[in-house]
């Protein structure tokens, strides 16, 4: 009759040695390589403490209703006009002050709560013999970023453009994008920057001056820029038409840069550890049953019994 085998179980073998004998340095040796080296080349491959992570947000922002307008005229040098939002500002332009009609809409195209572009329309009316050759706008944002730390900020967009030929519109379709020149937290509110762009309420012409406004706006380490890669400068204005602004700027998902948190960090390092530690387990595991299976260290090999047989033993 054939005899075919039903089960199977691996039997345990043990090897016994002193703490002072070789094997027990051995193992001691074989342990030590198998759990420092993973991280020593972990660490040596960089990039082992995660410094900078980043996510994906779409902002929460808002037009603030502010602007400050100027229009350069020509053909005589030095000419422009003026307008803002903010009273002392016009105060201080005489004759240079010019009321536009400006119309406003932001959109939420998706209907996900939060705006997604703004629709902003500026029409300044001119004289005959005036000649629009160049602009300068700024508006004003409110902007905020709430999935990991709660960030809130008044930001702008500035907006130059001139051209030789004296103009009758132009027209922008741009991006209001996110510029970081240091992450930021990964919780807790940050409000530093949550001040007026421009001092609307100072009597002074410095605080209106762009270069003083864009100067200390670039000073932060957070910021926000309109990106336009062709602005539409339009020509053939008639005789009593007004020049006019279009602008369509978008408020785009952006990719925000922060601090990890320490939990974060430790779970970026234990992976990239833990990936390698498998291979040097694998290794070093075949290397000591080499070692002790073929006596290359002086040990005594112990068959462990089954647990039952241990009690059966036991009670007899």
């Amino acid at each position: 009759m054939a005899l075919y085998e039903l089960f199977s179980q691996p039997v345990e073998r043990g090897y016994r040695a002193g703490l002072c004998s070789k094997a027990a340095v051995f193992l001691l040796l074989a342990t030590a390589l198998t759990y420092i080296p993973p991280l020593l080349v972990a660490f040596r491959s960089h990039g082992f403490w995660l410094k900078r992570s980043s996510y994906e947000e779409q902002p929460t922002v808002r037009f603030q209703h502010q602007v400050l307008f100027l229009a350069l005229l020509g053909p005589e040098p030095g000419e422009f006009l003026a307008w803002s939002t903010f009273p002392a500002f016009n105060r201080l332009q005489g004759d240079h002050l010019r009321v536009p009609l400006v119309s406003t809409r932001e959109e939420d195209r998706n209907q996900d709560g939060k705006m997604d572009m703004l629709h902003f329309k500026l029409e300044l009316p001119l004289q005959s013999t005036e000649h629009v050759l160049g602009v300068q706008l700024i508006l004003t944002f409110s902007y905020q970023l709430h999935r990991m730390s709660t960030f809130v900020m008044q930001s702008m967009a500035f907006l130059q453009s001139s051209s030789a030929l004296p103009g009758s519109q132009l027209y922008v379709n741009g991006d209001l994008r996110l510029q970081q020149k240091q992450p930021l937290s990964y919780s807790g509110l940050d409000v530093r920057y949550n001040v007026s762009v421009i001092n609307g309420t100072s009597p002074f012409a410095y605080d209106y001056d762009l270069t003083h406004i864009v100067a200390a706006y670039q000073e932060r380490n957070v910021t926000t820029i309109l990106t336009d890669p062709s602005p539409i400068w339009l020509v053939g204005r008639a005789a009593e038409a007004p020049f006019v602004i279009n602008a369509v700027i978008r408020y785009p998902v952006e990719v925000i840069s922060y601090l990890p948190g320490f939990w974060e960090i430790i779970k970026f390092a234990w992976i990239q550890y833990v990936s390698i530690l498998l291979i040097f387990l694998w290794v070093f595991e075949r290397i000591k049953r080499f070692v002790f299976q073929n006596q290359v260290v002086t040990t005594i090999p112990v068959t462990a019994m089954p647990q039952r047989e241990l009690c059966k033993e036991h009670l007899s």
